[in-house]
């Protein structure tokens, strides 16, 4: 029988999840310590536990109202969770790839949903003695290529180069576009990783349009229709899932003044600025904010006009202020990262560019991963956006 002293500290993390969901009415307050009873005896046996379906719900939720680095969380009481801690679990030594992969597909059409993007989480097998958890290779699951040119110039996503090289080194071969969608690489620790083109219909995109330069769309920009963080892992009363995707809605500014305006990701605002007529010989002429602005602008009217869910800065930041009051009123602080809260345009207009906040990461909570293929172990996926 397993020792109970090296799960002491997974005890103790799994009694105060349970007895902060007692205290916040999320489960029967006379059902706690009994609850907390139970997992003792079971880690003792074990070295592990499973977690209840309303604790793995409640958990997450709560894990995601802790993270500093989303602004979304006014929504945090609406995350759907998926329960995929079976998939793949029976498929041989460690797993079965493929199961995981079906199953990530599923969650991508199902936070689709026609383009009304739905606040979803899928939660796949957590870490045990002897039994370590599946996870993605990708930083989201749906992303495009990044090729780099002899000359060191790159084509497509200058963000996702190693992770290209590395899908590359596995055998995957793309189009050699400025938008190829990865494929998901799916690996079970001690197994050989295995990548699964994504099918087109679990990767809508948006082609973006202006609503008054119809020059714009001759640029040829496009982007996908909602984020999936697939980079971090969810530690939860104890526990590690390793694998567990998260989609949401985006806000304009992560695509317009991020992941198409980034100097290091697309770089489109010179071709931008030269429809727009604008002197860009020098930064003086402000240029750069101008176009800026008119890029932000064509990518909440093309969602718009596609019918795909996404809201603005100032409606984002504004809920962020609605839900940090509500905390307040529960007595419970709001931990925020004031630099990933505040938007790329236009910050100083919006209500939490005076606010200040502490970054703090109280479990339960999400985590970055280590880089799969770095050859410094200590290395962590940065992110360049944070979405969620």
């Amino acid at each position: 029988m397993p020792s109970a002293q090296p799960s002491a500290p997974v005890a103790a993390e799994a009694a105060d999840l349970v007895r902060q969901l007692g205290a916040e009415g999320l489960r029967p307050a006379e059902e706690v310590e009994c609850r907390v009873g139970e997992i003792v005896a079971e880690l003792a046996a074990t070295g592990s536990y499973r977690q209840s379906v309303r604790e793995l719900l409640a958990g997450t939720r709560i894990a995601w109202r802790n993270n500093p680095q989303c602004v979304g969380k006014f929504y945090w009481k609406a995350l759907e969770v998926r329960d995929c801690r079976e998939v793949g679990v029976g498929g041989g030594v460690g797993g079965d790839e493929g199961d995981v992969f079906e199953a990530l597909v599923e969650h991508l059409r199902l936070a689709w949903n026609g383009g009304r993007i739905r606040l979803l989480l899928s939660a796949f097998a957590p870490a045990e003695p002897g039994r370590p958890g599946p996870r993605v290779w990708n930083g989201q699951l749906i992303r495009y290529a990044g090729y780099r040119r002899h000359d060191g110039s790159v084509l497509g996503d200058p963000g996702t180069v190693e992770l290209t090289e590395a899908a590359m080194r596995l055998g995957w071969r793309g189009r050699g576009t400025e938008y190829d969608v990865l494929p998901l690489v799916v690996q079970w620790p001690g197994r050989e990783p295995r990548w699964f083109e994504l099918p087109p219909d679990a990767v809508p995109e948006v082609r973006i349009s202006h609503p008054e330069y119809p020059w714009f769309e001759d640029l040829g920009l496009r982007w996908h229709a909602f984020p999936t963080i697939s980079d971090q892992v969810l530690q939860l009363g104890g526990l590690r899932y390793t694998l567990a995707p998260f989609s949401a809605w985006y806000t304009c500014t992560e695509i317009g003044a991020r992941n198409l305006s980034d100097t290091n990701r697309y770089d489109k605002l010179p071709a931008v600025a030269r429809g727009m007529g604008l002197d860009t010989s020098r930064d003086r002429t402000l240029w750069r904010d101008r176009a800026l602005l008119e890029l932000t602008a064509a990518v909440l009217h093309s969602y718009d006009r596609a019918g795909v869910s996404i809201i603005d800065h100032h409606f984002a930041t504004k809920q962020f202020v609605r839900h940090e009051e509500r905390e307040l009123k529960h007595g419970r602080r709001c931990p925020a990262d004031w630099s990933a809260i505040v938007p790329a345009t236009s910050g100083s207009a919006t209500p939490v560019w005076q606010r200040r906040y502490e970054p703090t990461r109280e479990r339960p909570n999400f985590f970055p991963h280590q880089l799969p293929w770095a050859a410094d172990s200590s290395a962590q996926v940065a992110g360049a956006d944070q979405e969620v």
